[in-house]
């Protein structure tokens, strides 16, 4: 076994997303087999006595609601999106029950919507939740809110949701699970592409391409999603595994099977990751050549001298994005001023608005701490 491997069979604390295709039926409904093998490989990675923590993120909620409501595809518009939401979660998390009954494993449901994960109270309190759970011996299952969300729901949201889980719990451990058994260099149906074993830095996918959503008509996250999440929790110091539903057994004894992220950073502030990749900008912020330089070089925080122009509507500590002269987003920081206030300090050197205004203004728009460079998309859709 190699010492990254090694890592995945010594991990204490997991968290195991799966997709919607893994679970249900192609005309959607839950496939009781696929739940029922997906809970007997967690079960035995957990151990008899809980020695090892599972999070679960399950997709499959929408999926699940289909053929109740006699649907034969994943509807377009919202509200009935949200209906085979509302009988799907239901079937979802009893069967899980059901299942994971069998091992005399107690299951507790988490629904997270985006409000949840952008606001860092909420972040919190989820936390807590999560961490009592587990203590109590518990499984959390969790799900994005698709009941009452406002937004355009979508099944591959759950990749970067489970990344962030997988921070928030402090986890050894991502494995992702869906229809593909590991990255490929292409096409896995195409001749001649091959599986990607392992990935130790983000800048060896620049140029791979990703084809496809999930199984048409019931999943819309495609490789591309499971990347990126790859990536984020990589890059917070957590290893990831990438594979096939069927062999989570496999991928979470250690085997050499789907694709292993070696860890790229080391775990940071939760704040930053919540900011980075959770949170909602309220508004925009102009920068400047030089304030870009500034903060993307030289790790500077932003000071009004170096702002052009701001546009949204946002109080003292609320997350902003940080554009650059063409309008590309480089950035996003906590800002220290409400929308209203900074129009007169654009421009303006921190001396001379101390000066003028008094010395609570000799301060940052946005301070170095409470501020994150944004990456670029690492695969080619």
């Amino acid at each position: 076994m190699t010492a990254a491997r090694q890592r995945v069979a010594e991990a204490r604390r997991i968290v195991v997303k799966v997709g919607s295709s893994s679970l249900t039926t192609a005309s959607g409904g839950l496939d009781a087999d696929r739940v029922d093998a997906l809970v007997d490989a967690l079960a035995g990675a957990r151990g008899k006595n809980g020695e090892r923590d599972l999070v679960l993120v399950s997709s499959g909620a929408i999926a699940a609601g289909l053929a109740p409501l006699g649907l034969t595809r994943r509807p377009r518009d919202l509200p009935r999106q949200q209906a085979a939401a509302s009988v799907g979660q239901g079937l979802l998390v009893a069967r899980y029950t059901a299942s994971f009954a069998r091992y005399g494993v107690r299951v507790g449901q988490v629904l997270l919507t985006t409000a949840d994960t952008s606001r860092r109270s909420h972040y919190r309190n989820a936390y807590r939740t999560l961490d009592q759970l587990l203590a109590m011996g518990a499984l959390p299952v969790i799900n994005e809110n698709d009941t009452v969300a406002t937004d355009e729901i979508r099944f591959g949201d759950n990749d970067r949701l489970a990344a962030l889980v997988a921070h928030l719990v402090h986890a050894d451990l991502l494995v992702l699970l869906s229809d593909v058994d590991g990255l490929y260099d292409g096409d896995p149906a195409a001749p001649g592409t091959s599986l990607v074993p392992e990935v130790r830095d983000p800048a060896e996918l620049q140029g791979v391409e990703t084809g496809g959503a999930g199984r048409a008509g019931v999943g819309t996250g495609g490789m591309a999603t499971k990347v990126e999440a790859a990536a984020i929790a990589a890059a917070a110091g957590v290893p990831v595994v990438l594979t096939s539903a069927s062999r989570a057994a496999e991928a979470l004894a250690g085997r050499a099977t789907g694709t292993y992220f070696h860890p790229t950073g080391r775990r940071y502030a939760d704040r930053l990751l919540w900011l980075q990749h959770a949170s909602t900008p309220q508004g925009a912020l102009a920068l400047d050549a030089g304030a870009v330089r500034a903060v993307l070089d030289a790790n500077a925080s932003l000071l009004p001298a170096g702002i052009t122009g701001a546009t949204g509507r946002f109080s003292a500590g609320d997350p902003v994005e940080l554009r650059d002269p063409e309008g590309r987003p480089v950035a996003r920081g906590l800002v220290n001023y409400d929308a209203e206030e900074l129009p007169r300090l654009l421009g303006r050197s921190t001396r001379e608005l101390a000066k003028e205004l008094g010395p609570e203004y000799e301060r940052e728009v946005v301070h170095r701490d409470d501020l994150v460079l944004l990456r670029r998309p690492l695969l080619t859709p």
